[in-house]
């Protein structure tokens, strides 16, 4: 018989970030978005946003960027019709975590109604924590363009822009899209797509620079990015290759966008958004020692139990955050076995043991 993944956490997820974060070289509370009266001089302030993904990013996976040093953190793609459906599982995407100050929700859908009534729930539901609403334009899956939801809605402006109006007419935040340089590879179509969505009322556009038909294949072309800023008047926010804090910076030079979201790039990688910000500033950043990768792989462990998440999950993360380390393979291998999370932190004592073993830890 397959055994089920449980939990043993009952510590709230603020308690663990006052107590642990400070060991894995994050900051233990987490600062809200700036304010400020658009999103243009907010992003000012901090740059640095950690993208929405599919399957990723839990409330445990944004905590963990925020105390890295993130400006924002998105939910996972939220389905407007399992909003109109009332599916609990919907709701559990949307939800902010304990000690979240605020959250973006990403949208996605087809049906403007449906958007609207959304847009509605989700304000009402979230009040003050909720930081803007964000439409999904972007999404190359098959299952969801088919429907024609994601990218599918690139080839649809009108449709699209009607989205917009609709979230803007039941919400006082922001609401922005999220696109890529077109559907299939051929005339670009971003620069106008933008430009119409700027104008049903969106406050900024992100835009990856792929087109929808490759995936995540390829290379971005960040100049892309570069002709929808000069195509738009509201801020822009690059997506695409931003694998170091180098990047996330260089971006921003490269195309004159007013903010970066880092997606792949914060796999096992909290740290990613507040080297960025030194880099930015002129810093030289911190490196986290191996303590402080063990250190943060058991923080968002601990953090996916406290906040209910599944503990597959953690799987997953083990392997992000020990790529590099020594013995690496062995411990991911470890993982796939592990069912609890007192299964987890038996593996993680065994590496710092053998670590320190091996003079690797201090």
């Amino acid at each position: 018989m397959q055994k089920t993944l449980t939990t043993t956490s009952c510590e709230r997820p603020s308690e663990l970030l006052a107590r642990l974060a400070p060991g894995a070289g994050l900051a233990p509370s987490i600062e809200p978005l700036p304010k400020g009266d658009g999103l243009r001089e907010r992003f000012t302030a901090n740059p640095f946003l950690m993208a929405p993904m599919a399957g990723v990013t839990d409330g445990a996976y944004r905590l963990m960027a925020r105390s890295g040093g993130a400006a924002l953190a998105y939910t996972e793609m939220v389905s407007v019709a399992g909003i109109h459906y009332g599916g609990d599982k919907t709701w559990d995407l949307v939800y902010p975590a304990d000690g979240e100050p605020d959250l973006a929700v990403q949208l996605f859908g087809s049906k403007p109604d449906q958007f609207r009534e959304a847009a509605a729930a989700v304000q009402e539901r979230l009040g003050d924590r909720l930081a803007l609403i964000d439409i999904n334009m972007a999404c190359p899956v098959r299952k969801v363009v088919s429907k024609g939801e994601g990218s599918a809605l690139l080839e649809e402006p009108q449709k699209a822009a009607d989205i917009v109006r609709a979230c803007l007419a039941e919400t006082t935040v922001p609401v922005t899209c999220k696109i890529r340089r077109s559907r299939y590879e051929g005339p670009e179509i971003a620069p106008d797509f933008a430009r119409r969505m700027e104008q049903a009322g969106a406050s900024a556009i992100a835009i990856h620079g792929r087109t929808a038909a490759q995936l995540y294949h390829g290379k971005a072309d960040w100049s892309a990015i570069g002709r929808v800023v000069d195509a738009v008047q509201v801020p822009v926010i690059a997506s695409g290759d931003i694998m170091s804090a180098q990047a996330a910076v260089d971006v921003l030079g490269q195309t004159g966008a007013a903010a970066v979201m880092v997606a792949r790039g914060s796999y096992g990688n909290p740290w990613i958004f507040g080297e960025a910000r030194d880099l930015l500033a002129g810093k030289e950043p911190n490196t986290p020692s191996i303590e402080e990768r063990l250190n943060a792989v058991e923080l968002q462990l601990r953090l996916l139990a406290a906040t209910g998440a599944h503990l597959v999950r953690g799987r997953s993360i083990v392997g992000w955050y020990l790529k590099g380390l020594p013995h690496a393979s062995a411990w991911r291998n470890t993982a796939m076995t592990c069912v609890t999370l007192d299964d987890f932190l038996a593996m993680l004592d065994e590496a710092r043991a053998r670590l320190e073993q091996e003079d690797q830890l201090g």
